[in-house]
């Protein structure tokens, strides 16, 4: 190699992997703002509103890994939508958490397939399994203390 070339190289080789050190274990660093919705919760049976949340949306691959690992607390109508590119099954995993959530699944339609109660993170970490294209986290007990189980419906805009 060239040694004229050798210096600039090597530079661009420590600037990448420090990058990607720096992205590595703090990834929200790329996350400059969340979009915001709100979403209602509605019984299957007779349409009533159950709860409603001020929600981030997480849409895209880093905003989904991120999640709620970088927030102290949620306010009892506060949460995350997760949105999938499409229905099918979805891990989640309370990584860097602090504090408890319900996390929600729905299929595309806005019906819950299933509920799941997680605790902050322990090691390892458990897994919280579930079906569906849209993940709504919300603070613990959100879903019992308001009568939302699965079967009813997430009603939402995404703009």
């Amino acid at each position: 190699m060239n040694p004229r070339f050798r210096a600039p190289l090597t530079v661009l080789i420590v600037v990448f992997v420090l990058a990607a050190l720096v992205i590595g274990t703090a990834p929200s660093i790329l996350i400059s703002s969340y979009e915001t919705t709100t979403v209602e919760a509605t019984d299957a049976e007779t349409g009533e509103t159950l709860a409603i949340a001020e929600v981030r949306i997480a849409d895209g691959p880093m905003k989904r890994y991120v999640g709620l690992s970088t927030t102290d607390e949620l306010a009892a109508d506060e949460g995350m939508l997760f949105v999938h590119p499409e229905s099918g099954e979805h891990d989640y995993v309370m990584r860097d958490m602090a504090f408890a959530i319900d996390i929600v699944f729905a299929d595309a339609d806005g019906e819950i397939t299933s509920i799941r109660e997680a605790e902050p993170e322990s090691r390892p970490l458990t897994t919280y399994e579930g079906t569906g294209q849209y993940v709504l986290e919300v603070p613990r007990g959100w879903s019992a203390d308001n009568g939302v189980e699965p079967g009813d419906t997430l009603e939402f805009d995404l703009r």
